[in-house]
């Protein structure tokens, strides 16, 4: 029985060597010894060193919990006889400790015939290519990885910047915050960049990244975006982002400063006029009159309408002196002001869902919040 498993053995180490003389691999990596999140770059070399058959190959790296990886680069040459594949990966570590990275290699030999019988199919006459596959067993690449340095929120290169649209804004009219890191490294992944507070109320969008991938790694760009509305002036706190660059296993700190707010109260005087429009004693005769008016033509109507089947006639309704500035508004900005201005309580509900649209992710119909609010008048 050890004679026989001997003979398997030997027998597979012999079939793997001798598949492997069709062609020559090389897959490196940037660094063997890395810290945690610190981008890696994989190099992989396939090159057909038989040219008696049609080599082709079929590569990949094993998906595991323990790393992440993103393809970045592939010149690929698959002319018959001298086949050539370079892939470069980059790969993120995602514990500490030793990690292996397994490969799968499927190689596939073929001959001329078969390609040309392959190549004279088409859409509507489907041809298989008829290869032998072999499975190639690839050495796996081991990686010892290192903890990062206690608070680190940001791996590699990074830079900060950061623009206000303004200082000076009137109560509840919102300030917008643009903060944006770039760089190269790990993907930011930051929660409460800028912290909550009782002397604003803030609104956040989720943070949008863009990358671009070249030879060299990955480049990042995160962008946040905040909106801030309050009733008082206002300082926002300064900000530190602790971060760390792997290549030169250095710790460093990104700002941003203090900024100071200047909130104006808004003058009720210029939403809502000291009188009412018509008086409201005014209003009162106005209503009995037209009341009395009604009443009149109701009746004078009705019997007109039995000896000559005239058509009755209708008074006009008096409107709310709120209804017409109400219709009048044009966009939700200027809604919103002149309900927080009138009675901010009795119009909670649509108060809410235009800073929901005006500062958060909601969706609005003008139209029928306006129908909402004069309904509640």
């Amino acid at each position: 029985m050890k004679h026989s498993l001997g003979r398997i053995i030997l027998y597979l180490l012999c079939f793997t060597l001798l598949q492997a003389e069709d062609f020559s691999y090389g897959i490196t990596a940037s660094k063997t010894k890395a810290y945690l999140h610190e981008p890696l770059l994989l190099t992989v070399d396939l090159n057909q060193t038989n040219p008696d058959v049609v080599l082709l190959f079929q590569f990949d790296i094993d998906k595991d919990p323990d790393y992440q990886v993103t393809p970045l680069f592939a010149r690929n040459d698959d002319t018959l006889h001298h086949t050539k594949h370079h892939n470069v990966f980059q790969l993120y570590p995602l514990k500490t400790g030793d990690i292996t990275v397994h490969f799968t290699l499927l190689k596939r030999i073929t001959n001329d015939e078969k390609v040309r019988y392959f190549a004279s199919g088409d859409r509507d006459d489907f041809k298989k290519l008829d290869t032998n596959d072999f499975p190639v067993a690839l050495p796996p690449l081991k990686l010892h990885i290192k903890p990062l340095p206690k608070g680190t929120q940001l791996v590699g290169d990074f830079h900060l910047d950061y623009s206000v649209n303004t200082y000076h804004a009137k109560m509840d009219e919102p300030v917008s915050v643009k903060i944006t890191l770039k760089g190269k490294g790990y993907p930011p992944h930051l929660k409460h960049l800028i912290p909550q507070s009782k002397a604003y109320t803030l609104f956040s969008e989720k943070p949008r990244t863009a990358t671009s991938s070249g030879k060299k790694g990955i480049a990042i760009q995160t962008t946040y975006l905040f909106a801030l509305s309050a009733k008082n002036s206002f300082t926002l706190p300064e900000i530190k982002l602790h971060a760390f660059d792997p290549d030169k296993e250095k710790s460093y700190i990104l700002t941003l400063p203090k900024q100071h707010f200047d909130i104006q109260p808004v003058d009720k005087k210029s939403l809502v006029d000291k009188r009412n429009i018509p008086p409201l004693l005014q209003t009162n005769l106005v209503w009995l009159k037209n009341l009395f008016g009604y009443l009149m033509a109701f009746a004078a109507g009705y019997f007109t309408a039995r000896l000559f089947k005239l058509p009755k006639r209708s008074a006009k309704k008096t409107k709310h002196p709120l209804e017409e500035k109400i219709q009048n508004t044009k966009d939700a900005k200027t809604l919103l002001q002149l309900l927080m201005a009138t009675d901010s309580k009795k119009f909670a509900s649509s108060i809410e869902n235009l800073e929901k649209h005006l500062y958060g992710d909601g969706t609005m119909n003008l139209k029928k919040i306006k129908q909402d609010i004069l309904e509640k008048i």
